[in-house]
């Protein structure tokens, strides 16, 4: 689409160099035929060193944009990207791309359905039921169990076990809210990446991202009715027990542990080693490696435990 476009979308007046818009990113990782936007003043530094095309912006914040950048300027910058959104959402599938590729070895069943444009190692078992969206790419000794549903442009490693009724790269949870309560879609535009040796239990969500990737790092072990919402990142070797979830663009390090029911509010960093038990709640980030938390609020697993030590104590007394 051209920024010419996109600036009539938004109703602004538009001078500069017209050219070609390719998508939507963030304002860290936008390209010269990027569009991003910015809705909170925390990001100037951002905003300065952004290398994007135009920037859906509050007025207040233009003076912060590089001299190159045109601004889209709105009233309220998180809607006009939501409204932007769609006019760059790929088709579901698309009939002109190349029928899939099956790489030698692998076993598919006649009701898999596999789309266009998608591309399958060697070795690998797909198994009744499953759908394989267009351009997802699955690398060599992968199994995936019934039901599974992988959605267009997801990669999935070598040497990877999905299992049944996992859906990988639906949409994340995200809209935005006008000034009369309605709510409209921010589409899910980016993908989700399993690297190698990654199990996934059965009945788990991982979403896709909204720009970029929702990324499962190598030897990753995942239960089964788990949810990982969209751009969350998770480290390698790192494990998540049944019923554990992550809220949007949190950031687990290598080999945490997520005990059953536990989970992490959106936007939080996990340092490596960490050990969260059953039924913790995080809600800000975790910067020293290596400790065991419990409960909710949150705190150091022997602290925990003394706690509860003493309320049982309390208890008896009365």
């Amino acid at each position: 689409m051209k920024l010419s476009l996109i600036a009539e979308l938004l109703e602004n007046d538009f001078s500069g160099s017209d050219i070609e818009i390719t998508g939507l990113n963030t304002l860290k990782n936008a390209n010269e035929h990027e569009v991003s936007f910015v809705s909170n003043s925390k990001y100037i530094k951002d905003i300065e060193s952004t290398k994007a095309a135009g920037v859906i912006i509050a007025d207040y914040l233009v003076k912060h944009l590089p001299s190159a950048c045109i601004p889209l300027v709105v009233e309220h910058s998180y809607l006009s990207m939501a409204l932007l959104s769609k006019h760059f959402t790929p088709p579901i599938e698309d009939e002109t791309l190349p029928i899939a590729v099956v790489g030698e070895g692998s076993k598919v069943s006649p009701k898999a359905v596999i789309a266009n444009g998608a591309i399958i190692g060697k070795n690998c078992t797909i198994l009744a039921h499953v759908y394989i969206g267009a351009e997802v790419v699955i690398g060599d000794n992968t199994i995936i169990y019934p039901s599974v549903t992988i959605y267009r442009d997801c990669k999935v490693g070598s040497d990877c076990i999905i299992h049944a009724n996992s859906v990988i790269g639906s949409d994340g949870f995200g809209f935005a809210t006008d000034t009369k309560g309605e709510h409209t879609k921010i589409y899910q535009n980016g993908n989700v990446i399993v690297e190698d040796d990654v199990e996934i239990g059965s009945n788990t969500s991982i979403d896709r991202a909204v720009f970029g990737s929702t990324l499962i790092k190598k030897g990753t072990r995942i239960d089964n009715l788990v949810q990982i919402g969209h751009n969350c990142e998770i480290g390698e070797y790192s494990v998540m027990v049944s019923q554990s979830g992550l809220a949007g663009s949190t950031k687990l390090g290598r080999n945490v542990v997520m005990g059953g029911q536990s989970a992490a509010a959106g936007h939080l960093s996990i340092a490596p080693f960490t050990t969260l038990a059953a039924r913790s709640g995080v809600t800000s980030d975790i910067k020293e490696s290596g400790k065991t938390f419990a409960g909710f609020p949150l705190m150091e697993h022997r602290a925990w435990l003394k706690l509860q030590a003493k309320i049982a104590r309390l208890l008896k007394q009365k």
